[in-house]
Parts: C-alpha cells; structure tokens; sequence
C-alpha cells in the first residue's frame, strides 16, 4: 500500500438496498365490515321548478280590482270611501269583459291557436278568468249585502226592497210610476213578426214572460229600464231608496192589460267594446 489517503471498499453485501417513497408509506389495513350496518346514500333533494318569467296580463288585470276590492273591505276606511272603491271595481269589472275577455273570444272564435307569453293557452285564459272574476264579484255582492249596506242604514241611508214597503209607500210608488215612469216606457214583445229586439251596451232590461188567458200562449218581452231616470226612487221618508226596475217590476202588469205577467227579471248586455285596427 503506497503512501496517500487510503481508500476502503465496501463489498455490494455490505451496501445499504435503494428505498423509495412508496415504500415508505405506511400500509393501511383493509376495512373490515364484520358487525357494522351499512347506510344507504341520502337522498337526493327535489329539482326546485323554475318559476315563470312572466304574469299574465289578463289575471294581472284581476290582480289589481282585488287590491281595490280589498281597500272596500278594509273598516279602517270612512264609509262612503268604501262605497266607492266599490263602484270602481264595477266600473273596471266592466270595462275588462269589453276589451280583455272580447279579444280573446274573438281568437276562440277565428279558431287561432295562440298562447301568451307566460304559457296560457286562449282557452286557459278564459277558464281561469272565468273562475277569478266570479269570486270577486261574490266577495264584493258578500260585502255590500253583509256589511256596507247595514252600515249605510246606520247611517240614514236605506237600500229597502218592495217587499218590505208599507201600504202608504206603495201608494207613492205607484203614483210615482204612473207619473214619471210609464209615459217613458216603451215594451217590445218577440214574435214572429217582431224579431229580437237589440240590446244596447250596457243597457238596464226587464225580461218579462206574459200568457194570454184565452189563446194560453207564452211570450216573451222586454222593458228597457230608461237611462235619463234616476237609478233610484227616494221614499217619502227621505231615507229609503227603492231601486227603479224594482218599481217598473211590482207595476209591469200596467203595460200588458188583460194579460197574465208569469216571471220577470232584470238583465243587462256587456257588448265587445274592443277596437279592430285593419
């Protein structure tokens, strides 16, 4: 061995094996399910639908004289405030069947599929309002019967009926009639020669049923109620007011002598009010 720093081999025995990451992981034990109770996965929640992008614009409609009928419910208001949310509602009532319903039953009639922009079919519509627009106007006949018009006669003001009126009163009704009343009357009987008569837009009528006591042969007439007369018949009293076709009906007998009145009943026509742009 000559002089210089010695140099010491070791043998390929006595170096030490190359380890890798892997091995040097801890071996994990496989999970054993001896006395464990397996769980099933939770469900799923429900797909949450999608609300619709847009309001119908005829229900819309309906939406908003709910909002006025709710402003005649409400007790905090003055009385005669209520009263006249309630003409309004009648009023918008109105005016929706002229424009709204009578431009979607002219698309039922021309037997054109269409559908609004929120998914409604014409016939849906029409259903739907069918169904929203008679329970406001029970609710609104529901309060004026059950609370405003007790109300009204607390306050002097009376809606009475003909059955409730007194002999005296009956004798200023019919001389009130036989005044003012019958000289402004004009009945129009259908028959053969004389074809249904034309209703007018918005018109007040008497549907009256008349039988002749010798031939015993129904007919049917109608009694326009006239417009330049007041809506109401003030009482003597100055406190009850007696409805004017509630009049011309206790006297109808007056325009057909010598024949037998079987029914009558009051009527009124909404007539499409809608505009057609050609």
């Amino acid at each position: 061995m000559g002089e210089g720093t010695p140099k010491f081999e070791a043998s390929a025995a006595a170096q030490p094996a190359s380890v890798s990451l892997w091995d040097q992981m801890p071996v994990a034990s496989a999970p054993t399910v001896q006395g464990a109770t397996i769980e099933a996965p939770p469900a799923q929640p429900a797909p949450v639908q999608s609300q619709p992008r847009y309001l119908n614009r005829e229900l819309s409609q309906l939406d908003f004289d709910d909002r006025v009928l709710a402003m005649a419910e409400d007790e905090s208001l003055p009385l005669l405030e209520r009263v006249r949310f309630l003409a309004i509602l009648g009023e918008n009532v109105d005016q929706f069947f002229q424009v709204r319903v009578a431009g979607l039953k002219e698309q039922v009639h021309a037997a054109l599929p269409q559908t609004s922009p929120d998914g409604m079919t014409t016939g849906e519509q029409l259903r739907a309002i069918h169904q929203r627009s008679g329970a406001l106007l029970q609710r609104s006949t529901d309060l004026f019967t059950r609370h405003i018009a007790p109300a009204l006669e607390q306050q002097g003001v009376s809606i009475a009926s003909v059955a409730d009126l007194d002999e005296t009163a009956h004798d200023f009704l019919l001389a009130e009639f036989r005044a003012r009343i019958f000289p402004v009357l004009t009945p129009l009987a259908v028959d053969p020669a004389h074809p249904f008569p034309y209703i007018s837009h918005l018109s007040l009528n008497l549907a009256v049923m008349v039988r002749d006591p010798v031939r015993h042969q129904m007919r049917f007439a109608r009694v326009k109620v006239p417009p330049l007369l007041p809506r109401f018949i003030a009482l003597p009293d100055g406190k009850r007011f007696i409805p004017l076709e509630q009049v011309i009906a206790l006297y109808v007998s007056e325009l057909f002598p010598g024949m037998e009145i079987v029914s009558q009943h009051p009527f009124r026509v909404t007539r499409d009010a809608d505009l057609d742009l050609v």
